[in-house]
């Protein structure tokens, strides 16, 4: 708060006391008072304006400057009303106990909306459950059947609700993971065996190396991500070479990466740097298969609750490759 800004505010209610300041010199000297008392009477009443403005300016400015110093301070703007003691001024008064009364009733929508999506999400996950169980029983009745005809569509499906479910509870993962010790190898190789069946009828060639390292994360969060990235890598495999999947660990002093690359289409540079982003297709995903751009949205959005850092690379018609990073602590070194 500026003193210049209070002027500019208030210079209506200054121009009126000017002009009867000036009435009462007029009124003065008509009933013959002499110059100098109503010199001193002017005086008096211009001093005693100031000094009232003055102090009026600097208890509202330590005010709003205690309020203006407390908001920028705040990641969660909207406790501001929470953090700060009414002011003693009547109109300050009157903003206060607006601005907590708006609070209020921006919390009780939240804590409505929250319950609502709460409620929402508990629903789906129940659904998840339910539906999986049928398709289950279907992959199971066609392999013993003795049918793989079906097998590759109900994986599909199940894959498209394993989404809904991992996609519903990404935004409080927080309270769904345990952070522990994972092997990559069992996590690769248990993610590796529920894609078998597609992974022999594409006839892919998996290579690992150095998969013999703990990280810190929660295993079954991290068998989704990798089950995402081999699903993607079936899905856009080029049909000029033999499939191929190449999968490795590399230990650095301050973190574990783990490489994801695969001998496929590749993703075309346009495309690279929105390929994590929420219902991103691109090139790929409208030219070769039908796509819904969340696989590598959810893997992103895990990542990022766990810890862990994605990017990724490709080279069109070459390669794509994802890495993950998984940060080091005194828990790493367990196997």
């Amino acid at each position: 708060m500026k003193w210049k800004d209070l002027i500019k505010d208030r210079w209506p209610a200054y121009l009126f006391h000017v002009m009867a300041l000036v009435l009462v010199m007029v009124f003065m000297r008509a009933f013959r008072i002499s110059v100098e008392m109503i010199a001193i009477v002017g005086v008096i009443l211009f001093l005693a304006l100031v000094s009232a403005e003055l102090w009026e300016f600097l208890r509202r400015k330590a005010y709003y400057d205690k309020l203006t110093n407390c908001l920028n301070e705040l990641d969660k703007k909207y406790f501001i009303s929470e953090m700060i003691d009414p002011p003693s001024f009547y109109d300050g008064q009157m903003l206060y106990e607006t601005l907590r009364a708006a609070n209020k009733s921006m919390l009780e929508n939240i804590g409505e909306y929250r319950r609502g999506s709460k409620e929402f999400r508990e629903y789906i996950e129940l659904w998840v459950h339910e539906v999986k169980l049928p398709v289950a029983s279907l992959q199971l009745m066609c392999l013993n059947d003795g049918s793989t005809k079906y097998v590759r569509q109900l994986r599909r499906i199940d894959e498209y609700i394993e989404n809904v479910l991992y996609y519903a509870r990404s935004g409080n993962a927080e309270r769904d993971y345990i952070i522990k010790a994972v092997s990559l190898k069992r996590a690769f190789s248990d993610t590796a065996l529920r894609f078998r069946t597609e992974l022999q009828d594409s006839g892919v060639t998996i290579i690992t190396r150095g998969l013999d390292v703990s990280v810190m994360t929660d295993s079954k969060w991290l068998e989704y991500i990798i089950g995402q990235l081999i699903g993607n890598s079936i899905k856009y495999f080029s049909s000029d070479r033999k499939p191929e999947i190449t999968v490795y660990a590399e230990e650095l002093p301050d973190k574990t990466l783990l490489h994801f690359r695969d001998n496929g289409i590749g993703i075309p540079e346009s495309d690279l740097p929105y390929i994590f982003e929420k219902s991103f297709t691109g090139e790929n995903g409208r030219t070769h298969t039908k796509s819904t751009g969340m696989g590598l949205y959810i893997v992103k959005k895990l990542c990022v609750k766990l810890g862990h850092a994605v990017s990724a690379g490709s080279v069109q018609g070459d390669h794509t490759e994802i890495s993950i990073a998984f940060g080091n602590n005194d828990l790493h070194a367990v196997r």
